[in-house]
């Protein structure tokens, strides 16, 4: 298959999470990857590995972790999900794109595999779009020679597809309510799926930040005997100076004298504290022979790069696109507005999918905003935008419904001043969707941090 034809046949697997709960047959498991790992070798275990679960700064935490050990020399892999504007940003190879080239050929090894073990009986259901993209990673990345790769989880940890790797270090960030349909309803039933990744003696670092998670970890890190630093515990910060360009902070150990300086070029202060985290599992990296002194550790997370999380594209106004995608993250989105724009006028493009809470988030966020463009990602399980106007009448002083979302940011754009600030959030998918319509737009216009 080429590249156009690979990428619909993945998508054309990702539609079953799209189905009611009731009408769901997918079975969560590793048989399938397990299956298709061991058929090619298992790929996976010709590399070192990291691997990071969690609700919210995983995707940072993991790109802060892969500068790192870049910037150290050292030949990396990345696996990340979702992507912003295309799937090749998956998998990534000493921090490039897998070309499509690559990507048809990794799939077409692939899709070659399963036709096979389904014949023969070793797989009694085709994998699913997430399963396919993981072998495909594990695959590239051993053909590729990466020393080190850092996997994120898709959704929960326990069962999903990259919990077949055996890593250095298991990175659990901050934990809170999301996909409660497939998790569960209790942080402590989340939590439990997150500790899913937590492997028999192998170092975990949590920033979990919820007491009730924070005891799931601890019990199941101390059934594994799996030696756990808590980045609450084990580090002190100093916040000296935070804006919408980074932070600047000093860490230190609290029960030994490691300390840095460093600059955390993503802004938020939230990203501070990914960036401990990435700095505790760099640290046990250490301790494992990987030569990462702090100065390596500080310029690692000082040139990483993370679009789509609190990302300025623009100024006069000042336009940020944030994939803030649950209560949790809406909370860090408002604490954000709060600390660096009080008394400037805000206006929030806003859309949504199916299955988030979207009221929450409406009530964290359209108080703060003078208007409200809504509409709808690019992505069938989109909320239309006439939806969204029905789930969140009265939260807002002013909403519009724009269904095109190239068209709802081109119109809050011309209704802001310069001094304004409009903020694109709600999804992911519409973030990537605005992001790949920006950047083609005229050179004059396009994104000033990428």
């Amino acid at each position: 298959m080429n590249y156009p034809e690979s990428v619909q046949y993945l998508y054309s697997l990702g539609r079953e999470l799209e189905a009611p709960a009731h009408a769901r047959t997918m079975k969560f498991d590793l048989a399938n990857i397990s299956a298709l790992a061991a058929r090619t070798g298992n790929p996976q275990n010709r590399f070192r590995s990291v691997h990071i679960a969690g609700t919210n700064g995983k995707g940072s935490t993991a790109a802060m972790i892969e500068s790192i050990l870049r910037g150290a020399g050292y030949r990396t892999g990345l696996f990340t999900s979702p992507h912003l504007e295309r799937i090749n940003e998956r998998i990534r190879v000493a921090g490039s794109e897998i070309s499509d080239e690559e990507f048809a050929a990794a799939f077409s090894r692939l899709r070659g595999l399963v036709e096979e073990m389904i014949g023969s009986g070793k797989l009694t259901s085709h994998p699913s779009f997430f399963e396919c993209i993981t072998a495909m990673a594990f695959d590239y990345f051993a053909r590729a020679n990466v020393e080190v790769a850092v996997f994120e989880v898709g959704m929960g940890g326990r069962f999903d597809a990259t919990n077949i790797v055996v890593p250095e270090v298991s990175v659990i960030t901050q934990i809170a309510f999301d996909h409660e349909a497939f998790l569960g309803h209790a942080i402590e039933q989340i939590a439990g799926e997150k500790a899913g990744i937590i492997k028999a003696g192998v170092p975990v670092v949590s920033a979990a930040a919820d007491p009730l998670a924070d005891e799931v970890i601890r019990r199941r890190a101390a059934e594994l005997s799996s030696p756990l630093i808590e980045i609450d515990v084990d580090y002190r910060v100093k916040l000296n100076e935070s804006d919408v360009r980074g932070s600047h902070v000093h860490v230190s150990g609290a029960r030994d004298d490691f300390s840095v300086s460093l600059e955390v070029p993503l802004p938020g202060e939230f990203q501070v504290r990914n960036a401990v985290t990435a700095i505790a599992a760099a640290r046990v990296l250490a301790s494992r022979g990987f030569k990462l002194p702090p100065e390596h550790i500080a310029k690692g997370i000082a040139a990483v790069r993370w679009p789509g999380r609190l990302e300025q594209i623009s100024e006069n106004p000042t336009v940020f696109l944030d994939g803030s995608h649950n209560p949790a993250g809406a909370r860090e989105l408002a604490e954000f507005l709060d600390e660096n724009f009080a008394g400037r006028r805000i206006l929030l493009v806003f859309g949504a999918v199916r299955d988030k809470s979207v009221d929450e988030i409406a009530e964290l966020l359209f108080p703060r905003a003078a208007s409200v463009f809504l509409t709808a990602p690019k992505n069938s399980r989109a909320l239309s935008a006439e939806a969204l106007a029905e789930i969140t009448h009265g939260m807002a002083a002013t909403t519009r419904i724009v269904p095109d979302p190239s068209a709802a940011l081109q119109m809050a754009i011309s209704d802001a001043a310069p001094s304004d600030v409009v903020i694109v959030t709600g999804s992911l998918y519409l973030v990537g969707t605005l992001r790949a319509w920006w950047n083609s737009r005229q050179p004059s216009a396009a994104a000033i941090s990428t």
